[in-house]
């Protein structure tokens, strides 16, 4: 059965026509007359370029949260007041108080800009888990990302709140990427894949050994990333055969640059309005 995704919230817009761009994430995931939404960008922009690109956002009942980061979870209340009540799958450390240290001034925080009692208010049914879960016929969750490479190291810039007040390191526990059974394969769906691109790919081939990987779409995290990790993670991705890279939001636009340059056609940036068919 064939899955189309369509970017709905994401840095910069590469269809014309009204659409706005916004720091972050947000993208429909459609296979058969299964409707999930993946992350819900800043808030700015979802409503908006949903209306703008005709899809109804009332119609859809599941949403995927990548991980706790207002960037991606910033428009779930705004989404919440469009329709009926819907169900919110995603890691138990969804709520966890999140910061990006500051070059010049204190912690900026990062996290969940809605509590869990305000959002259930809306309609909010979460479902949380760090396993694997079943969204749909074909789409799951990765669940917990095993962080297995040694070249790929995080981004020591995001902290943590502590009990004590403090912050810490952050090590994203909560990240999890979407598996969407296509026709000719797998497409996984990043947020922004703080576990590692390639954590997550031979994650997704554990989970589903016998189904290729034919595409990956989302936020690599790559535009915080040294050069050995950009070019261990191409060979990787030539490796394993992947045959699109639609590269979004936290790749940059260097990065993005960098790939393109690595992988020709296989390349496409995944701005407000692209669709991938698989």
């Amino acid at each position: 059965m064939k899955a189309r995704i369509t970017i709905l919230s994401e840095n910069s817009v590469i269809k014309p026509g009204g659409l706005i761009g916004e720091h972050g994430f947000s993208a429909l995931v459609e296979r058969g007359d299964e409707k999930v939404l993946f992350d819900t960008g800043q808030g700015y922009a979802l409503v908006h370029n949903a209306r703008i690109l005709e899809v109804d956002l009332s119609a859809i009942r599941k949403v995927v949260l990548s991980h706790g980061h207002n960037d991606h979870t910033g428009g779930l209340a705004e989404l919440l007041r469009v329709g009926p009540e819907r169900d919110i799958y995603a890691h138990p450390g969804i709520f966890d108080p999140r910061f990006r240290e500051m070059t010049d001034g204190p912690p900026k925080p990062i996290g969940m800009p809605f509590t869990r009692s305000h959002l259930e208010g809306l309609g909010a049914r979460f479902k949380l888990s760090d396993e694997p879960q079943k969204i749909g016929d074909g789409i799951t969750t990765s669940g917990v990302v095993p962080r297995k490479t040694d070249f790929e190291t995080g981004d020591t810039t995001l902290l943590l709140g502590c009990e004590d007040g403090t912050s810490c390191p952050d090590p994203l526990s909560d990240d999890l990427s979407l598996i969407v059974e296509g026709e000719g394969g797998l497409v996984v769906v990043l947020g922004c894949a703080h576990s590692g691109l390639v954590n997550i790919l031979n994650h997704v081939r554990d989970l589903k050994p016998d189904i290729p990987v034919k595409a990956v779409v989302g936020g690599t995290h790559l535009g915080f990333s040294g050069e050995e990790q950009m070019t261990r993670t191409i060979a990787v991705i030539a490796e394993m055969g992947v045959e699109k890279v639609g590269a979004s939001h936290c790749t940059g636009l260097a990065g993005s640059a960098r790939l393109r340059e690595a992988l020709g056609d296989s390349f496409f940036f995944a701005g407000v309005g692209a669709v991938l068919e698989v």
